[in-house]
């Protein structure tokens, strides 16, 4: 109804994201996974412990998921992830944020095993020295089995809520540094493309996706880890 167009966030951002890559022949409608309904099994799953909690899902699920890392590159503190997994010493969380902004959560931080605060319009050079050192030193300090990345774009230069200042190129670079670390361990990784208020945002996502995949960091010769795969009710490992 055009609602979206009173909102800063550009709502049809992931389906340009889709479309530039099947443009580019990445991607054809036959690759795409249709979001299928919940079970009644899944929705326990999800609600008796905290809301959404898809991590904690994910080691109850998936073989062979005992520890996790949260990469968040997102301009804001990930409060809300950081929250749920408050004192669970199976997900290591490193966040990389503008420490001027929303939501400047002090309890939530608590969680946080690797914090890198940053200042008003930090740009690429700054930036990625520190995400490339810090990512390093998170798989030194907790070597997980599965990796969440949060990699959101409202970084860009020009977001006025994110009030950094890193250029597309900067942002492609960014994701290859997270994905070059992590697969140099063999270990998967799944990337969600969280914030980004402007409309260019959608062309640097399918860009860095391209990238990704020119530089054979993602591709099918990688194994995946799927809990829709799996089958077989597996118990919880356990919270040290």
């Amino acid at each position: 109804m055009g609602l979206e167009k009173l909102h800063p966030f550009d709502a049809g951002k992931w389906g340009k994201v889709i479309n530039f890559l099947k443009e580019e022949k990445l991607l054809s409608d036959g690759m795409l996974v249709e979001a299928r309904e919940a079970s009644e099994e899944d929705l326990l799953v999800v609600h008796t412990r905290r809301y959404l909690n898809e991590l904690k899902f994910l080691f109850e699920r998936v073989e062979g998921i005992c520890r996790a890392t949260i990469i968040d590159l997102d301009a804001h503190q990930g409060n809300g992830h950081e929250r749920d997994f408050m004192g669970d010493r199976r997900v290591y969380i490193m966040d990389v944020y503008n420490r001027h902004i929303y939501p400047g959560d002090r309890f939530a931080k608590e969680a946080i095993r690797r914090k890198v605060e940053l200042e008003w319009g930090t740009e690429d050079e700054e930036y990625l020295e520190k995400v490339e050192r810090n990512v390093r030193r998170s798989l030194q300090e907790h070597l997980p089995d599965v990796v969440v990345y949060n990699a959101g774009t409202d970084v860009l230069e020009g977001d006025r809520l994110g009030g950094l200042s890193i250029s597309p190129a900067g942002i492609v670079k960014r994701d290859e540094v997270v994905f070059r670390l992590v697969r140099a361990h063999d270990i998967p990784i799944l990337m969600v493309t969280s914030g980004g208020y402007q409309k260019r945002t959608a062309r640097i996502i399918a860009d860095s996706i391209l990238n990704l995949h020119d530089l054979g960091l993602i591709g099918p010769e990688f194994p995946s880890v799927s809990a829709q795969s799996s089958h077989i009710p597996l118990l919880p490992c356990a919270v040290p």
